[in-house]
């Protein structure tokens, strides 16, 4: 590989990068309400009824199946938003899987340096797509959680 093939391969990786980045950036904007319900919200629940728990009239088993019980509803809305977003996460390295699949394919060509550029349009459609899903997926999360809109 010469010189200006491989600082151009190093500028598209930033790139990618950086769309990467946006990505994150994306879902943590749109989950902000979510997390914020789960952690403050729900986790508040809990503490009040775990605190509730605590009266000596029970036995230690009691205790702990009532704080058990308190815990359900966090553990359930936690796990379902990490199983979303995993399905988010798996839908997207689906994506840039095929992207890179098509840059193998393309720097078999002669010209090498429509692969870079390839690569690079395939990756940053794969993202603004994937970005452009998150309001849904959110959706989907307030809808499940019982959170107003």
């Amino acid at each position: 590989m010469n010189h200006i093939a491989a600082a151009e391969e190093r500028i598209v990786s930033e790139r990618l990068r950086r769309k990467l980045n946006d990505v994150n950036v994306a879902a943590q904007t749109h989950l902000s309400g979510i997390t914020d319900y789960v952690n403050f919200t729900l986790q508040q629940t809990y503490f009040k009824c775990a605190h509730e728990c605590f009266d000596r009239r029970r036995s230690q088993e009691e205790i702990n199946h009532c704080v058990e019980n308190c815990s359900i509803p966090v553990v359930n809305a936690n796990n379902l938003v990490e199983m979303e977003m995993a399905k988010f996460q798996e839908r997207l390295q689906r994506s840039l899987m095929v992207c890179q699949d098509k840059y193998e394919a393309a720097k078999l060509h002669p010209d090498k340096s429509l692969a870079m550029g390839g690569l690079e349009s395939c990756v940053d459609l794969a993202i603004q797509e994937g970005i452009q899903t998150l309001p849904y997926v959110v959706d989907k999360l307030k809808n499940t959680l019982s959170i107003d809109k």
